[in-house]
Formats: C-alpha cells, structure tokens, sequence
C-alpha cells in the first residue's frame, strides 16, 4: 500500500487555495492518485456515511430552445427526433421509482420557458407528489428538477408545486470559456441569476460542470471548485466532456478518453474534500467511457446514482453525447448487479429516502442560529 499523499488543510474549506486545488488536480501518479481516492472516500463516509441514494432519472422531453454548441438536443440539430412524454408516462415511471423504494426522481429536459410547458411541469409535479404519497414516504418522492434556466416566478411555481431540488449545471464557471461553448443569446450573468433566484426561493441548489471539455485548463477546473464551494452549492452533478457528432464543438479536438475519465474521477474527489458533505452523483457519461464509471465515481467520493429510467421507446433520443448507454436500467437483473456492486464496495443503497445531502442541514442550522 503506497503512503497517502500530504494533503492540504482542509478544515475550513476556505484554507485552500486555488493553487492547492489545482494541484490536486494535476496529478497524474497512479499511488498519489489511489491515495486522493482513499482520502475522498473517508470524507465521504465521515460526511454522508455509507449510504447510496438512488434517483431515478426521467428525461421526459429533448425539445430545447438552447443552442449549446457541445449539445445533440441543440435546437439546431435538425436530425433528432423530438419527443415529449405524456403525463401518464413519466407519472407511471414516478410510481416505478417509488414502488422499487427510490426516495426520490430527477426530472430533465431540454430548456423551454413558454408557458404550456411551465404549466405542464407544474401539473407534473403536483402530481407525482400526490400519487407517491405512502406510510413510507408521507410526503411522496423526492423531486429534483433539471429544466434549465427560467424566470423566479416560474421556479416559485415549481417549488410551490413540491419540486424542492434544483439542477442547474453552470457548465463552466469561466465566462471566457462560457461565451466560447455557447451562442451569445445565452449568458453567463443570465446563469448566475438563476442559481441566485433558486437559492432564495428555498430551494436545494445543484450545479455542475463539464470536465475535460475543448478549451478548459486545469487552473478553469480549480476556479469551478472554488465555485461550488464560495455559492454555497449543495449537489453537485459533473461530469467528463463527451463529445455529439451533431454539435460544433465535436470538430475540436480533446484528450483521449482515458484522460478525461481520470480527471472526471480527480474532480470528484477534490470537490469531496474541499465540499464535504454534499451530495455527488456518479454521472451517466461516466458510464460512457468505462464500463463501471459510476461506480469509480463512488471510489473517489460520489454518493448519488442516477439510474435511467426513461420510458426505452424514447431512451435513445435524449442523446446530449455520442455512445450514452441506454440499456434497460429498470430490468432487474441490473438492479441486482447494481446493488451487489455497491455492497461489495462496503456502501449501502437508501430506500425510500429523500437522500437530501448534509450540507442542507448544516447550512440551515447555521442560519436558525444566527
């Protein structure tokens, strides 16, 4: 077993520098690497314990109004093939989730602020909270919702609706890299506000970035943890870049994907020890470029799983990258697998939790106290 590496004070998380962050993440020894892991690890189990929470992940429409020019749903892609669940799929997948003791779901899609689709989430909401409503979980599923950036009125109508988590991945905390990956109709002032509205209509704020995309630094990466850490973030949804044929970015070259996977990893690991107690998913792009990348997500500090449940007739459609898996996450023989790995790795999955990460408690008895 090799010595673990000298790690910076962590304790308080403001001790660190941007530099000590980027140091961590530029490593590229395999024992120093093994020994970052081990140090995320028992932060997370002395933070967030053992426990895996699962959310079963819902994307119930790929029609988007954005352009982002690393995204195959992108508006301009011409060649998807659009779809948008019904009410009754996405409440059958609901009731899936909790029957199979899912505490909680994501809902996602493309970014559309008309108001039919507000009032359609709306109703979903409202809906899956009514219909998930059990002895177990009195107050129904856990619902995060990830449909991008809208107007504080219609984010206080979903969170009044029952939504309580909000994913809304900054993407990059750079502006410069931000104007480059996006059209200049979208804005990364317009993003900022977002995160702010959420933030003070109550919600449980998540946001994430792209590891390992065209034109990012490790020193872009570092100023993305120190991004989580200064807004306070309390999820944390990241994942390697994988590039869509369809989208302007895939003509820019990136590494080789075995050097995205181990930043991916890296950054998981570095959020966990400067973060803490928040919750990190293991992402689905992990997936893409290892066949068990959410669970080397869980090795190096993740404690949330996101299995897709996507209705399988529409799974393929909601493609934002080349190669997602889209097997049948719901089968379950894979739940089994899935679960047994989990165990193996000496972790346990919450039933019928919400799952909500530490650091909204911690946060919020600070604020009773002051």
């Amino acid at each position: 077993m090799s010595t673990p590496i000298q790690m910076p004070d962590i304790n308080p998380p403001s001790a660190l520098s941007a530099g000590q962050i980027q140091s961590m993440l530029e490593l590229t020894d395999g024992d120093e690497i093994d020994a970052l892991s081990r140090e995320a690890r028992w932060m997370t189990l002395l933070h967030c314990g053992r426990t895996v929470y699962f959310r079963g992940i819902i994307e119930f429409s790929n029609i988007c109004d954005c352009d982002c020019r690393y995204c195959g749903i992108r508006r301009s892609n011409g060649d998807a093939a659009r779809y948008q669940l019904a009410k009754g799929e996405i409440l059958r997948q609901a009731r899936w989730c909790a029957d199979r003791g899912f505490g909680s779901v994501i809902l996602q899609s493309g970014e559309r602020r008309d108001a039919c689709f507000v009032d359609f989430v709306t109703d979903v909401v409202r809906s899956i909270k009514r219909e998930t409503r059990s002895a177990i979980l009195p107050d129904g599923l856990g619902i995060t919702l990830c449909v991008g950036e809208q107007s504080r009125e219609t984010y206080g109508r979903f969170f009044d609706a029952g939504a309580h988590r909000y994913l809304l991945r900054i993407e990059t905390s750079s502006p410069r890299l931000f104007r480059r990956w996006h059209p200049a109709r979208q804005t990364f002032d317009s993003r900022l506000r977002c995160l702010d509205h959420l933030r003070s209509l109550g919600y449980q704020v998540g946001s994430g970035v792209m590891i390992g995309a065209p034109w990012q630094t490790t020193a872009d990466l570092a100023a993305d943890v120190a991004f989580f850490r200064d807004m306070d973030i309390d999820m944390i949804g990241m994942g390697p870049y994988i590039p869509h044929h369809a989208a302007p970015l895939a003509a820019v070259g990136v590494d080789a994907p075995a050097v995205r996977l181990r930043r991916a990893l890296l950054a998981i690991a570095v959020v966990r020890l400067v973060l803490k107690d928040v919750n990190i998913a293991a992402t689905t792009a992990l997936q893409t470029l290892a066949p068990l990348g959410r669970e080397k997500g869980l090795a190096s500090g993740a404690n949330v799983i996101m299995p897709q449940v996507t209705p399988a007739s529409c799974r393929k459609n909601y493609t934002l990258y080349d190669d997602k898996p889209c097997g049948d996450e719901t089968d379950p023989g894979f739940q089994k697998a899935l679960e047994s790995r989990i165990r193996g790795m000496g972790r346990t999955v919450g039933r019928h939790q919400w799952g909500d990460s530490p650091h909204v408690f911690h946060r919020q008895a600070l604020l009773r106290s002051a």
